[in-house]
């Protein structure tokens, strides 16, 4: 299995002749390495873990209306309302599970991460949000028209040649859910909070993964994103779970899974 990020919270799955795509997004505020739309279009599927608009929002573009897209039943609501092509999508709760060629995926309940105020302060006191202005004025009101509830997340165990991997596309665990211990890839989206590394501790305790990758860490949404600092992740793995792979991706390079090691 490889895996490729594109930025932002957008994962591209590969196993033999099939392609899977997370949470795709265009990027359209950010500067930095470009999104081969031609090749996120050769996924066989999309996946989305939550319709806010920096993982749904642009899904038209990868989906072509044509390509299946898995999402909640709220993310379909919000597609219909906001004038996206709901005719490819799919409706996926927690527990279901779905092939696709090589694929297997499972869908868990999830929750988005809670905003610290530190996060919302520096934010909103920023001089570069109002140097900013135009940029955090068009994407709030993007944000309002793809609002979901905390719950509205999932997270997705996907397996294939023998190997685990578990994306979430928010820092959240939702009590009670059984997702799989010691997978071979953990994926955690390091933004939202002031110290994602402290964010990022139950998750390791939980769930003890072999290996972990950020995402998510850009500053893909400028003024409302930033680039975060991603220091303390390797050293907060290696205290909780030594001997455990790290990876902080670059953009469009495609990895092994589970070596984490750039692949072919």
């Amino acid at each position: 299995m490889k895996l490729k990020w594109y930025g932002t919270a957008s994962i591209l799955l590969e196993s033999g002749e099939t392609r899977l795509l997370f949470d795709p997004y265009l990027h359209a505020f950010a500067e930095g390495a470009p999104l081969p739309l031609a090749e996120a279009r050769t996924a066989n599927a999309i996946f989305i873990t939550h319709p806010h608009l920096d993982h749904f929002g642009d899904v038209d573009a990868f989906s072509e209306g044509r390509r299946p897209v898995y999402v909640n039943e709220r993310g379909i609501r919000l597609a219909r309302e906001n004038g996206l092509q709901a005719a490819c999508m799919r409706a996926v709760r927690a527990d279901d599970e779905i092939i696709v060629g090589d694929f297997s995926v499972r869908a868990y309940p999830a929750l988005h991460c809670r905003y610290d105020a530190a996060t919302v302060l520096r934010t909103l006191c920023s001089p570069r949000t109002w140097r900013m202005l135009p940029n955090a004025l068009a994407l709030l009101r993007g944000a309002l028209r793809f609002r979901i509830r905390r719950s509205d997340v999932l997270a997705f165990s996907v397996t294939a040649e023998g190997r685990t991997l578990l994306l979430f596309g928010s820092a959240g665990m939702a009590a009670g859910a059984n997702y799989p211990q010691g997978a071979d890839l953990l994926i955690f989206p390091y933004q939202g909070r002031a110290r994602m590394d402290r964010a990022l501790q139950p998750f390791l305790d939980a769930l003890r993964p072999k290996a972990v990758a950020i995402d998510h860490f850009d500053d893909a949404f400028p003024p409302i994103s930033r680039q975060v600092d991603a220091r303390r992740f390797i050293p907060t793995v290696q205290s909780r779970l030594p001997g455990a792979r790290t990876l902080v991706p670059a953009q469009n390079i495609w990895y092994d899974v589970p070596t984490l090691s750039p692949a072919p």
